[in-house]
């Protein structure tokens, strides 16, 4: 989107883009009013092209990774998810009233082209975050399985690779076990988004993601659909053999919610020698997952 400075005063007051930032901390406030700036502009935008259709799919896919990725930005600069929802509530309303032939609004759509045209043909994303990193890539292949959305962690001599494969996007967690063992399920926690406040960080006697991964008892908990040997391109590098759970599509919306500082664990459930089950946990950090899974559309 065009930047504050390139916008005309009469543009620039019909984007809004002067966004209050009341509450938030003097030495953030600059920082979080660009971020907020920027949810603000393309919030408009998207929802004004889901209603007056001002983009062609690829375009508006790049302009709802931007607006996801201002979204991320935004909390990571301090803002309240209460604040964050304020917002976009009201560039909502502002793209509702908006008459789909208004000037003003042809005017913003054809700098939203002009800006993301080039984003919209890119095949491959870098999604850095705090700790760990997204990779997206478009490429799709009819035979052969491939990571769209991935992020690599390890777990004492253990491996994972997680994120979205194939065409479907299916939410995948791919594993190889030093020591060959073989869990039975995998399950996927998450914050609860509708029983929460905001993200638990650094709020438990844990170190590294661990420490930002919500409570059990604050979390959502998703059970693997299937349990299958990992096909050769989807394992972690070096591995020959591994498996694969696939996760509900719910478990994609839900991590989507989440606050991109935060992490989701990732449960591998072994049956002891005494019958009693032994868990395995990996974490995933959240980071721009939203914004990597809306550049895939």
């Amino acid at each position: 989107m065009t930047s504050r400075k390139t916008l005309g005063g009469r543009m620039a007051r019909w984007l809004g883009i002067f966004v209050t930032t009341a509450g938030i901390g003097a030495s953030s406030q600059a920082h979080a009013a660009t971020a907020a700036d920027q949810l603000y502009e393309r919030t408009l935008m998207t929802s004004a092209d889901a209603r007056c259709r001002l983009f062609k799919p690829a375009v508006g896919s790049a302009l709802d990774a931007a607006r996801a990725q201002a979204r991320g930005a935004t909390l990571r600069s301090g803002v309240s998810e209460v604040q964050v929802q304020a917002v976009e509530q009201r560039a909502r309303a502002k793209a509702g009233v908006a008459a789909c032939n208004s000037p003003d609004l042809q005017t913003a759509a054809g700098r939203v082209r002009q800006a993301f045209d080039g984003y919209s043909t890119m095949l491959r994303m870098t999604y850095p975050g705090d700790r760990a990193t997204w990779q997206a890539d478009r490429s799709v292949s009819a035979t052969i399985p491939i990571w769209r959305l991935s992020q690599p962690a390890g777990f004492g001599g253990d491996r994972l690779v997680f994120g979205l494969s194939g065409r479907a996007n299916d939410m995948l967690a791919v594993a190889v076990f030093a020591d060959n063992a073989q869990p039975y399920t995998a399950r996927l926690v998450v914050r609860d988004t509708l029983r929460t406040q905001g993200p638990y960080l650094n709020a438990r006697n844990a170190k590294g993601l661990a420490a930002n991964a919500a409570p059990r008892n604050a979390s959502r908990v998703f059970g693997a659909e299937t349990r299958d040997a990992a096909p050769p391109t989807l394992l972690p590098t070096g591995a020959k053999t591994g498996l694969s759970f696939r996760f509900p599509r719910e478990a994609a919306d839900a991590m989507s919610r989440l606050d991109p500082r935060e992490a989701a664990t990732v449960e591998f459930v072994f049956t002891s020698r005494t019958g009693v089950d032994v868990v395995r946990r990996a974490y995933v950090e959240v980071g721009d997952f939203a914004a990597g899974r809306a550049f895939l559309r």
